[in-house]
């Protein structure tokens, strides 16, 4: 299975407004994600607008039946090796 780390800082409402500049230049740039806590309580996140589509799009994949268990059939097919070569399917497709 493919992992992917995902990393998170933490930072609070009185430490974000002096560095904010710098926060939404390493958001866009990096693709940093921030959560930031008031008086050590979480209260928002802050990403990237794409960050954010693409895990709305995720869990609106991961909340439909049929997707989840075609993922999890592929899933499946590659842990047993049943799967193909883009070569191979090339050559079935007879593509050019």
């Amino acid at each position: 299975m493919y992992t992917l780390e995902i990393v998170i800082k933490s930072i609070s409402l009185k430490n974000l407004r002096p560095k904010l500049p710098a926060i939404m230049k390493d958001i866009q740039s990096k693709m940093d994600r921030f959560i930031v806590t008031k008086r050590g309580v979480p209260v928002a996140v802050m990403m990237s607008p794409n960050d954010y589509e693409s895990l709305v799009e995720t869990l609106k994949i991961l909340s439909n039946r049929s997707f989840l268990d075609r993922i999890k059939a592929s899933q499946k097919d590659h842990d047993k090796h049943r799967t193909k070569s883009l070569d191979q399917l090339e050559k079935e497709l007879k593509v050019v």
